[in-house]
C-alpha cells in the first residue's frame, strides 16, 4: 500500500514502517495546533476516556460537526479506532518512553501520546509529521508545558521500530497469558476467557490459534451489508460497488464508500450487518418445522439487524414477525430498519417490553423464536475498539441471570415441535455453553437440534470449524470465518 505523505503528514494504516525520517525542525517552528482529523480523533477518545461514550456512536457525529470526508474521515478514524484498539501496547511504551508508569500522566495527556504512538508505530506517517502534528495536538488542548513532555517522549518512541518495542516491554513479562495480553493489547482475563472457550470449542492448537484471534482482533473488520431478500436487485449493490461475501447467501462486502450514502441502505432494503449474525439469523429460518410456520418472535430486537433480515424472510413465507424489545429507544431503530420490509407489505408488530414475560403472557404461540441475548460483546471486539477496556469479569455476573431468563420465557413462548435460536455475540463460555446447559438441566420438553449443517456458505457449502463433533450448536470466529465470533444453538420444544 502506497503511503501518502502530503503536508499533514498522513499515512495510511500499517503493521510495519518505512524508513525513518528525523525532523530538522525546531519545536518552535512546528506546528502549534492540530488539523481537524487529529482534532476529531483527540475529542473522540476524551469522550471515551472522561466521558464514556461508546466510539462507534460518538465518531461518527464528531465526522459530521467536523465536515470530515474521504480520506481526512478515514484518517480520523483509523488514527482513533487503531488507537483504542492498541491502548494497553502504547500505554507501556509510553511508560517506558517517559520514565514513569501511564496511569501517572494526566488523562488530556496520556491520550495525546497514545495518538502519536499509533502514527507512529501502527500508521504509515513520518516521524517528523507525527511528532510535528501531535505537539501541536498538545499545545493546542493541554498546553504549552505538556506540549514539550509530548515532544520529548515521542522522540524516544522514534528511537525503535514497532517489533522492537515490543520485545522490549514484553522481554520482563514471564506469564504466557500476560506476555500475549500486552503484545496484543488485551486485557488478561479476556485472553483467558478466549483460550478456554477455544479449547471448549475443540480446538486442536489452542495456543497456535488464540495468537490468531488476538491478531484478528485488531485487524478491522471488513464492511458487511445484508441485502434483504426480496426488497431490492442485487445489481444496485453491485452498481455501489459491493460484490458479494462468500460466507452467506445475503452478505456483500462493500470496500469503501459510506454505506449510508447508498439508497437501499437509506430505506432499510439493505443494512449494515455481519456476515456471522446473518448466518445465524438464516439458519434459523431454513431449519425443519413441523406444522404452522406462521409467527415469528424476535426476542430482543434492538438495535433491529437481526429483525430486519428476519422481517423480509417472514414477508416470503407469509409468516409474520414481532419484534419485542425493552428499551423505548432502541425501539424506534427497529422500527426504522424494518421500514423497507413493511413498505414491501411485511406484517411486523414493533413493541415495547421485557422479552422475560412473554412466555408467561404469550404460552406456547410462537413457531420460531430469535433470542440475541444481550452479552458483553466479546466476539466484536475487532468492530468495537473500546468495548475490550469497558468490560470487566463482573459484568458476566450481571448477564448470566438475564440470559437464562430470556432462554426460558423464549422456550415457554413457543408451540410444541416450534424452534428457538439462542445467540450471542460472544464466545465466552459463561454466556454461551453454559447458558444452554443450565437451561436444559432445568426443562424436559427441550432437545437441541444440530444447528451446524444449516450454516451454510453462499455456494451451499457447510462451513468447517464451528464446533466440536458431539456438540450441537456452533461457534463462529473472526480467524476461521471471517465473522463476528457468533454463537448460536437451536432448541426445539418437545
Amino acid at each position: 500500500m502506497a503511503e501518502r505523505d502530503d503536508a499533514t503528514g498522513r499515512g495510511t494504516p500499517s503493521g510495519r514502517r518505512g524508513p525513518r525520517r528525523r525532523s530538522a525542525q525546531p519545536p518552535t517552528q512546528r506546528d502549534r495546533g492540530g488539523d481537524p482529523a487529529r482534532d476529531t480523533a483527540y475529542l473522540v477518545l476524551r469522550a471515551v476516556h472522561e466521558d464514556g461514550a461508546y466510539a462507534n456512536l460518538e465518531l461518527p457525529a464528531a465526522l459530521r460537526r467536523a465536515r470530515l470526508s474521504g480520506r481526512d474521515a478515514a484518517f480520523a478514524t483509523e488514527l482513533t479506532y487503531g488507537t483504542l484498539r492498541m491502548q494497553g501496547l502504547y500505554d507501556a511504551v509510553v511508560a517506558h518512553a517517559a520514565d514513569r508508569p501511564a496511569d501517572r500522566i494526566d488523562p488530556p495527556v496520556l491520550d495525546v501520546l497514545r495518538l502519536g504512538v499509533h502514527q507512529l508505530l501502527g500508521m504509515r506517517v513520518p516521524d517528523h509529521a507525527a511528532v510535528s502534528a501531535t505537539v501541536g495536538l498538545a499545545r493546542q488542548h493541554v498546553g504549552q508545558g505538556p506540549g514539550g513532555f509530548v515532544n520529548a517522549v515521542l522522540r524516544r518512541v522514534t528511537e525503535r521500530d514497532r517489533e522492537t518495542w515490543v520485545q522490549l516491554v514484553t522481554q520482563e513479562v514471564a506469564e504466557e497469558v500476560a506476555r500475549l495480553a500486552l503484545e496484543h493489547s488485551h486485557p488478561e482475563w479476556i485472553v483467558r476467557a478466549l483460550r478456554a472457550a477455544l479449547v471448549a470449542n475443540g480446538s486442536e492448537e489452542p495456543e497456535v490459534e488464540l495468537r490468531e484471534l488476538l491478531a484478528a482482533h485488531n485487524v478491522p473488520g471488513e464492511l458487511t451489508l445484508a441485502a434483504r431478500p426480496g426488497l431490492l436487485d442485487e445489481d444496485e449493490l453491485r452498481a455501489a460497488g459491493a460484490h458479494p461475501a462468500a460466507i452467506a447467501s445475503t452478505a456483500w462486502t462493500l470496500p469503501s464508500g459510506d454505506p449510508g450514502e447508498l439508497v437501499a441502505v437509506r430505506d432499510g432494503r439493505a443494512a449494515v450487518q455481519d456476515a456471522g449474525s446473518q448466518l445465524l439469523t438464516l439458519a434459523l429460518v431454513d431449519a425443519p418445522l413441523e406444522g404452522p410456520d406462521e409467527r415469528w418472535l424476535d426476542l430482543c430486537a434492538g438495535p433491529g439487524g437481526k429483525a430486519g433480515l428476519l422481517a423480509a424472510l417472514a414477508l416470503r413465507r407469509g409468516a409474520t414477525l414481532r419484534a419485542i424489545e425493552v428499551s423505548a429507544h432502541r425501539a424506534e431503530l427497529v422500527r426504522h430498519t424494518l421500514r423497507g420490509a413493511v413498505a414491501a407489505g411485511a406484517e411486523v408488530e414493533v413493541t415495547v417490553g421485557d422479552g422475560r414475560d412473554v412466555g408467561r403472557e404469550e404460552p406456547g404461540r410462537y413457531d420460531r423464536v430469535l433470542v440475541d441475548a444481550p452479552c458483553t460483546g466479546l466476539g466484536a471486539l475487532r468492530r468495537r475498539p473500546d468495548a475490550r477496556w469497558r468490560r470487566t469479569p463482573a459484568d458476566l455476573t450481571g448477564l448470566g441471570p438475564l440470559q437464562r431468563d430470556l432462554l426460558s420465557s423464549a422456550l415457554d413462548a413457543t408451540r410444541p415441535g416450534g424452534l428457538v435460536a439462542y445467540a450471542t455475540c460472544s464466545p465466552h463460555i459463561a454466556e454461551t455453553h453454559l447458558v444452554v446447559r443450565d437451561v436444559l438441566k432445568r426443562r424436559d420438553d427441550v432437545e437441541l437440534v444440530d444447528v451446524r449443517p444449516l450454516l451454510r456458505d453462499r455456494s451451499g457449502e457447510r462451513l468447517a470449524g464451528t464446533g466440536v463433533d458431539d456438540q450441537l450448536w456452533a461457534q463462529l470466529w473472526p480467524h476461521r470465518h471471517g465473522t463476528d465470533s457468533m454463537f448460536v444453538a437451536l432448541l426445539r420444544r418437545r
